[in-house]
């Protein structure tokens, strides 16, 4: 390998709402002997969901398996309405880590199938934003990947809304927008666009470097939408080589110049730096930022105050002062950080 330099992007990795979700999951392993349940990975990031199962944390597809009584977190994509309501009925502590942005739209979907619209759902099925959304009025939505979905629908006599899944990309929901005004001219559309600003920001950003670039690298799992449109615009911007990864140890052996490194919302900044020490760039790295990011969601508030009160009982419990005890939101704390000391403290 011969890199002489890589370029950057930033914003890059966690954005809020995975922020929010991963410190909530680890003040739950915090608070509850193991195991803890969480419906669905947390986020779509296999280096993360491997870190909380050593932490004795057990994904299930099913609410149906998880013991009565148990923990229970539900994952940042946000859950059917049916599965929030078996969660609760089980007993144990639920905790609701959807991303707020995703709860927007779940709204928005209920309000606009009171109303009597037909909603058009733009996003890519089996993806489990995708599905929970859907869930939430089934009888009222059509799910559309493509402008060709648009054109295949039926005769449609009531009013049309068109709402997305948060983690498209602008290319993406772009033909379908153009494809639905197209067939209904009176079609409702929401005033602040659906789409995630943290994704929106991580492509301006990749766009940013990609046409400098002789290779780029994406950082983030096979699963994550996000991810794979990062990889997608890189190739689109005429990177003539474009890898995405889960860490340093998949990068190929011959890469050579300039080299473009980004990572997924749900990828922590620890597999960056690993990336980065192994390119081993000759004449350094330059970080290259479209935009600041300072957007923070507060993990739920029932959990912020379940571990406020553990909190106190130890520092009590240690002979010091409740007013001195550690901040458990600690905001300027980063998930990255949160993790990795946890995993640390139990190993």
């Amino acid at each position: 390998m011969d890199v002489e330099r890589v370029l950057l992007a930033a914003p890059r990795g966690f954005c809020a709402g995975v922020e929010m979700a991963i410190k909530a999951l680890s003040w739950m392993v915090r608070a509850f002997p193991p195991p803890v349940y969480c419906y669905h990975e947390i986020v779509h990031n296999q280096r993360v969901v491997e870190r909380f199962r050593a932490l004795g944390v057990i994904f299930v597809d099913d609410i149906a398996d998880v013991p009565a009584g148990s923990p229970i977190m539900l994952s940042a994509h946000g859950s059917a309405p049916e599965v929030v309501a078996a969660a609760r009925r089980s007993g144990g502590y639920v905790v609701d880590a959807v991303c707020p942005l995703v709860t927007k739209v779940h709204h928005e979907v209920k309000k606009r199938a009171g109303q009597g619209y037909r909603i058009l759902y733009v996003g890519h099925e089996g993806h489990e934003e995708a599905v929970g959304t859907m869930a939430v009025a089934p009888e009222a939505i059509d799910l559309v990947e493509t402008p060709a979905d648009v054109a295949a629908l039926p005769p449609i006599e009531q009013p049309v809304a068109l709402l997305a899944q948060t983690t498209l990309s602008h290319r993406d929901w772009a033909g379908v927008l153009e494809a639905a005004r197209e067939r209904f001219p009176q079609l409702w559309q929401p005033g602040r666009s659906d789409l995630c600003f943290a994704t929106t920001n991580r492509q301006a950003a990749l766009g940013a470097i990609a046409p400098r670039c002789d290779a780029m690298v994406v950082i983030g799992s096979a699963n994550s939408s996000n991810t794979k449109a990062l990889a997608k615009l890189a190739a689109d911007a005429g990177c003539p080589r474009v890898f995405r990864i889960n860490g340093a140890e998949d990068l190929p052996d011959d890469l050579r110049g300039v080299v473009g490194v980004t990572a997924g919302a749900s990828a922590p900044e620890d597999l960056v730096e690993a990336v980065i020490a192994r390119l081993a760039p000759r004449t350094g790295v330059e970080e290259i930022t479209v935009t600041d990011e300072d957007e923070y969601f507060p993990p739920p508030r029932q959990l912020r105050e379940l571990v406020a009160t553990l909190d106190a009982f130890a520092t009590f419990g240690a002979g010091g002062s409740l007013a001195e005890r550690p901040d458990a939101a600690d905001r300027e704390r980063a998930a990255s950080d949160v993790l990795t000391s946890l995993a640390a403290s139990a190993g």
